[in-house]
Order: C-alpha cells, then structure tokens, then sequence
C-alpha cells in the first residue's frame, strides 16, 4: 500500500503515527502534505515520510489517500485533488458533515470513497471509529479502512446515514466525558480532598469503569447496580441524578450533537 495523508495536524499525525507503529505500511510508502508547510515536513522529520508541495502531489503517489483536513478548507482540497491526472484512488475521509455524494464530485468522480468518524481519544491509541462506504467502494476498502483505523483503537462499520449519530455519540462524546471528570474533581475538592488526589481519583476511575465495561460480561445496568447497596452512599448519589434527570440531559445532549451535525452536512 501507498498510503498519503492530507492534512498534518493533531488528528493526521495520530492516525499516521498508530499506522506506522502497527506496520502496516513503512515510511518510505507515505506521501503527506499540508497547508501549513512546517506541518507537513515536521512529520517528516520525526517520522521519516515523504513531504510533498501540494494535493495533488499526494494523490500521484498513493493508492490510499487519508483525508484529514477541516471541513472549511475542505472544497478547495478537492478540487486541487480533481486536477491531477490518475484515478481508481481510495479517499478516506474524516471531515465532519461532508458527505461521500460531495467528496466524489467535487474530487472528480473519479475515485472510490470512505467516510470515517474518528475521536480525539486516538491521540493516545483509545479511538473509536465509526466509517461507512461509498457506492463506489469495495469490500476490500473497507477492509483497509478498518485495518487503518484500527492502529489507533476501536473501529466499526455503519451507514452513512448513521455517521450523525456515531458523530453526536463517539465523535463529541470525550467532552462529555471531560465534563463529567471535571464535575467529579469539583466535587471532591468541595468535600474537603486536595486538587491533584480529586483529579487523579476522578480520571481513574472513569477509566476503571470503562475498562469493566469494555472487559467484563455484564452490561452498564447490571455493573450499577452490583456496586449500589440499597440506602447507601452509591444509592444517595444516584437519586440525587435522577431528581436531575441525569438520563434525560445526557440523552438530549447527544440529540443536540446529532442534529448540528444534520445541519452541518447540509450546509
């Protein structure tokens, strides 16, 4: 595989970075480039890739071409792509709300199509992706879409009619984590613990949790209720979040995500 990256910032060098640990292909088989020029050798330097002047560069020299820009730059980069002379490429996408129908035309028409919804968590190798095919598309594409994204985490295949519910979900869904991490430190520090131990007990434990979770046979419901004693501290907390409506925030929050990313991809 000759794999190319557009796109050099946090989320390009995670994906490239996991892809190169994992050996699925080796730095002299990747092209990559960048707005920002200094992105793009940096990467090179530190990794031993090629960096290149310009898009089109990148899709002479890839067979896969992962396409990690913002969805505001994200038209121009197409077109710049539509220009050069090959076709029969596999573009992978990770811009929010730009959908494959868009991404074929505006590249040409001439190449194959994948969308993905990468989280930040694959910055440290603990993503979760969701990527859904083009008509175009093969099954083996999207075996290399899950081979590639699986170097960094967690990876699944949905439809794309899915993607804003896997956006609302996983793609936004650290935040809503951070929130909660961050709530729980407050309240630690309010109940008399000192910052550094309310942090380091807060972020463990989310992470503990979700490691039963993920490990374990037992589903969330049935991991509650085995650590709630009837009447007890466990019991005292949860009844507070239910006189909140915790379940409802948390259900709303994510309908608000996913019907801003409807919006986006409309726009």
């Amino acid at each position: 595989m000759r794999l190319g990256i557009i796109g050099c910032g946090k989320m390009g060098r995670a994906l490239l970075g996991g892809i190169l640990e994992a050996g699925l292909v080796q730095p002299s088989e990747v092209t990559v480039h960048d707005a920002w020029a200094d992105a793009a050798q940096s990467a090179a330097n530190d990794l031993g890739v090629t960096a290149v002047d310009s898009n089109a560069a990148v899709i002479e020299a890839a067979d896969v071409v992962l396409l990690c820009v913002k969805p505001q730059t994200f038209a121009e980069m197409l077109g710049q792509l539509s220009e050069a002379d090959v076709e029969g490429r596999l573009l992978i996408s990770i811009a929010a709300g730009v959908r494959i129908e868009t991404i074929e035309k505006l590249s040409g028409g001439r190449h194959r199509v994948v969308r993905v919804m990468p989280n930040t968590p694959a910055l440290v190798g603990k993503g979760a992706s969701a990527f859904a095919v083009g008509p175009s598309a093969n099954d083996d594409d999207a075996q290399t879409t899950r081979q590639l994204l699986g170097a960094v985490g967690y990876v699944t295949q949905v439809s794309e009619d899915q993607l804003d519910a896997v956006t609302a979900l996983s793609g936004s869904g650290p935040a809503y984590i951070f929130a909660m991490i961050e709530s729980l430190v407050a309240g630690g520090i309010e109940q008399g613990l000192d910052p550094q131990v309310a942090h380091d007990l807060a972020a463990n434990t989310v992470a503990g949790a979700a490691a039963m979770v993920l490990q374990g046979s037992d589903s969330p419901t049935q991991l509650r209720e085995n650590v709630t004693s009837p009447n007890g501290t466990t019991f005292a907390a949860l009844e507070s979040m239910r006189a909140a409506d915790f379940d409802g925030i948390v259900r709303r929050a994510v309908g608000a995500a996913c019907d801003r990313s409807r919006e986006l991809g409309k726009a």
